[in-house]
């Protein structure tokens, strides 16, 4: 009987040892994107501080380019459907030759404090800004922003004093950031890497180590389009240094059998699968919110991740036909409804100023190519493949979902990856570029979402 016992509790406690599910991190990505070989001396850490500038020369070119730009007729009625109106893009081009001012936008990119230093062989760029005033005894908390494509640190131009000085704009400044915003290797002033293979487990590992570098053993992270991705595999990679990590993107790639149920039967049986009202409004019907708009809008994304070169060549000599990419992009992804007009919408949200400074990073940096190769280092191996997409995050997670999000993750979903999600918050207007479009409904969530994780120490509790 003795031995019947034993033999029980031995085979229950090597059930309870082995079928616990070990908690896995994402293993760091140490690489070399350097030219050549990598050197056998060790790195500069340096830390050094950088400006954005500009020269006549580069003017020049770029007005001769301009007023050299051959422009292709509209169909009539065609308005944002068939991409880019070239009726309205002769008005940018009109405005950027003889109204935008280059370089009094320099001077705006330089009012916050610009850095480079070399990691993993390559010079990363990024924007640090540090709190104007802190109450006596207050510390300031890092907070890392990542951009995405096709977007740049400028998009978080207008959200830095929000985080940095929110008493000044009328928000509560019991939480006081430093904000680190820095370009993804490929984009803006950050050297583009010079191997295959970068992809956002890369990004995140050389933001983890700018991150330590700057002093910052704990810090948060937040980021839309590739820097939901980027930020992500951070908190997969580093979960005991991330306090909390906030996301106004969180879209899940590994897609199970409950998921796909719930696409055919959540509009008819939404409790069954933990769907709200605005999930059912925004989601439904499938076909037209889900996969029709998915496949409208995706064929940027189809030609990024297999022949980036071919097209980017062509918008790197072109500021034109840059722009007219770019600008698509901030229609669409802002309200897919501006496509019904003739102007894209643009300027309801953005001002012309804001969008030719974003198109003027990437044109005088020439990154187009090597920022629409970050789509193939991703994807070319297959969307459910990597590590990163297998395994989950536990890091507390606040997620601020737009409305106007070319794709929709209810929470019920983005559970499934994000098993401690403390916020979710479904906005009350806005899309894709939230940081820039919707700077204050951004900034009150992080606000919010880090003031939960600070009350109740969510963190350690994670490590507990």
């Amino acid at each position: 009987m003795l031995l019947e016992v034993f033999l029980v509790l031995g085979t229950v406690i090597i059930y309870f040892l082995f079928s616990k599910k070990k908690e896995e991190t994402l293993p760091f990505k140490d690489g070399w994107w350097g030219k050549g070989q990598k050197p056998d001396t060790e790195e500069d850490t340096t830390i050094r501080p950088f400006k954005v500038e500009t020269t006549e020369e580069e003017l020049s070119d770029l007005f001769r380019r301009l007023d050299q730009a051959r422009f292709t007729e509209p169909l009539e009625n065609s308005c944002f459907h068939y991409g880019i109106n070239s009726v309205y893009l002769r008005k940018v081009v009109s405005y950027w030759k003889n109204q935008f001012n280059w370089k009094k936008q320099v001077e705006v990119l330089n009012k916050y404090p610009h850095f480079k230093t070399k990691i993993q062989g390559i010079d990363i760029h990024f924007v640090h800004v540090k709190p104007p005033r802190l109450s006596e005894g207050q510390s300031a908390k890092p907070l890392l922003m990542v951009h995405g494509w096709p977007g740049s640190f400028y998009e978080f131009y207008k959200i830095i004093p929000l985080l940095t000085d929110p008493a000044s704009h009328g928000l509560s400044d019991e939480h006081v950031f430093e904000v680190i915003c820095p370009s993804i290797p490929g984009y803006g002033f950050s050297e583009a890497p010079h191997k295959k293979d970068f992809n956002s487990v890369s990004a995140a590992s050389v933001f983890y180590e700018l991150m330590l570098r700057l002093g910052f053993n704990e810090f948060y992270a937040q980021g839309g389009d590739w820097g939901w991705l980027i930020c992500t595999n951070l908190a997969q990679i580093a979960p005991n240094h991330m306090k909390g990590l906030h996301l106004n993107l969180a879209s899940v790639s590994k897609m199970g059998f409950t998921h796909l149920l719930s696409i055919l039967l959540g509009r008819y049986f939404p409790g069954l699968f933990g769907f709200q009202e605005e999930d059912i409004r925004r989601m439904f019907p499938f076909l037209e919110k889900g996969l029709y708009r998915i496949l409208s809008e995706s064929g940027y994304a189809h030609i990024q991740a297999t022949k980036p070169d071919t097209v980017g060549c062509g918008l790197n000599d072109s500021p034109v036909g840059l722009a007219a990419y770019i600008l698509e992009k901030f229609s669409s992804w802002t309200d897919m409804e501006f496509q019904n007009l003739e102007d894209g919408g643009l300027e309801r949200k953005f001002n012309l100023d804001d969008l030719l400074t974003n198109i003027m990073i990437y044109w005088v940096s020439g990154c187009i190519v090597s920022s629409m190769r970050f789509y193939k280092e991703n994807l070319q191996k297959g969307i459910g493949t990597q590590k990163h997409e297998k395994l989950t995050v536990q890091v507390p997670t606040g997620i601020a979902s737009f409305p106007n999000e070319i794709m929709h993750t209810p929470q019920a979903w983005a559970q499934k990856k994000y098993t401690n999600i403390v916020s979710f918050h479904f906005m009350p207007r806005g899309g894709h570029f939230a940081a820039l479009e919707e700077p204050e409904l951004l900034a009150k969530d992080i606000l919010q979402f880090v003031g939960k994780v600070e009350k109740e120490q969510l963190w350690k509790k994670k490590r507990e």
